[in-house]
């Protein structure tokens, strides 16, 4: 039994949703306890430092989202590519493809490594980071980029297992980080009084972990693919097929994270309690978000499998179905963090103030929660056929010409002598508006079919 729950799901038989379920789980699982990375990171600096070194890690996020996005596009190829061919039980093709991403991950990371340090302060500045936690925001940015290769090899090997049908073994590797970092960031911080860049610590060597056990998982997977040296040389075929599927999904993180840079700014302009403010509600939303995230991997790989197969009708069952069974478990969740929100955003701060503000703004969000799931399906599905530009140019619309626009101009409408930089809440109000309009381009899109001819296969 222990054996048959690690084993691989084959997508191409049985129920559709029934095996989108079956997958998604695991991941959902996982995404909670990725999201606990973050949020362990801010509960601990929140009560042990105080709130203003809370702020300086939401601080560094956008920022840290922004230099990632070569290891996103690599992630996002490498989990097409794997499960297509994966699906079409093409072995030779599944090991090249394997082994060009482990080789462009390792490069990458070195671009990173050497690009950070040159950008990092700058872009701290640019945003006109508060005083009080600029320098704090930095050496947590650098002691995550110094251990960059070891966070990067974690998610990209987490995305091969999950494209091989294994996500309970990404997931057992995942607890075993998240639990790993839930003690260092204790000791780190609370034991020795690293501080700030304590949790920045515990979080490289927890994902350095994690990225070690995905690597032997992988390589005893002689079942489907072979792990040799000859295969770790980039070839022009496999390159440019990872660039072709990766480099929109890459493009499409480096817009959303530019905004994100972006609305930061007018976030810092609010002050330190409202960054506070912000990162509370961030990481309580980043719960809301996962079955959103995990049902659109889980119609990554699902379209992705079938596709490569040829059953194309199961792509389309499994869309529809998946979909609705998605947005009723949003639903759920959504009711139950509006009505136990306060509890949660208790963990944070001892600050009565930042408690009230952060639910407040939680409950505007609330209404979108559920217009996510049918974005994150839907995206997940043409992202699977191998239909990366769509998505692309939905996120680019959305983050670009509505999402930074929009805040910006609400707050500026609200402007008054008591509030010159305008209502904080209108940021979230903004954002609101641009999930249920990105829902509706989606559909709209998913309708139209153009992603039916783009499989790689």
């Amino acid at each position: 039994m222990w054996k048959k729950l690690f084993e691989p799901v084959d997508m191409t038989q049985g129920d559709p949703v029934r095996q989108i379920v079956k997958f998604m789980i695991p991941m959902l699982i996982g995404n909670v306890f990725q999201q606990l990375y973050n949020t362990v990171d801010s509960i601990v600096v929140g009560k042990y430092v105080g709130d203003n070194a809370l702020a300086a890690v939401g601080s560094a996020g956008p920022i840290l989202n922004l230099l990632l996005v070569l290891f996103m596009g690599i992630s996002v190829g490498a989990g097409i590519m794997v499960s297509q061919y994966f699906g079409a039980r093409q072995r030779k093709a599944l090991s090249m493809t394997i082994g060009t991403c482990l080789t462009m991950t390792f490069v990458a990371s070195l671009i990173v490594m050497a690009i950070a340090p040159l950008v990092t302060m700058p872009l701290l500045k640019l945003l006109n980071t508060p005083a009080e936690i600029i320098d704090w925001c930095d050496r947590y940015l650098m002691t995550i980029f110094l251990g960059i290769a070891g966070c990067a090899f974690y998610n990209i090997l987490g995305g091969m297992l999950r494209g091989l049908g294994d996500s309970v073994s990404a997931l057992l590797y995942l607890v075993i980080a998240t639990i790993l970092n839930i003690f260092l960031d204790i000791y780190f911080v609370a034991k020795l009084g690293l501080g700030v860049p304590g949790v920045a610590l515990a979080t490289v060597i927890a994902q350095t972990v994690s990225a070690v056990l995905s690597f032997l998982k992988l390589r005893r997977r002689t079942d489907c693919f072979d792990m040799k040296a000859a295969y770790l040389k980039p070839t022009r075929k496999y390159l440019s097929e990872l660039v072709r599927l990766g480099l929109p999904s890459g493009i499409t993180q480096a817009i959303f994270s530019l905004s994100m840079v972006v609305v930061q700014s007018l976030t810092n302009s609010f002050g330190p309690m409202c960054i506070a403010t912000n990162v509370i509600v961030m990481r309580i939303d980043g719960f809301v978000m996962m079955p959103a995230f995990s049902f659109g991997a889980a119609m990554t790989t699902f379209a992705g499998q079938n596709i490569g197969a040829g059953r194309l009708d199961r792509v389309e069952t499994g869309a529809k179905k998946g979909t609705l069974v998605a947005m009723a478990t949003s639903a759920v969740i959504t009711v139950l963090i509006l009505l136990f929100g306060k509890y949660l955003m208790m963990l944070f701060t001892n600050t009565d103030e930042l408690v009230e503000q952060s639910y407040h703004m939680m409950m505007i969000l609330g209404f979108g929660y559920i217009a996510m799931e049918v974005t994150q399906c839907l995206q997940g599905i043409m992202r699977g056929a191998g239909d990366t530009m769509a998505p692309m140019w939905l996120s680019m619309i959305s983050t670009v010409l509505i999402r930074v626009p929009l805040a910006y101009l609400m707050t500026w409408m609200t402007r008054s002598p008591e509030e010159p930089h305008g209502h904080f809440y209108m940021m979230f109000v903004s954002l609101l508006v641009t999930w249920l309009i990105g829902a509706t381009m989606t559909y709209i899109v998913y309708r139209m079919g153009r992603w039916k001819s783009k499989a790689i296969i």
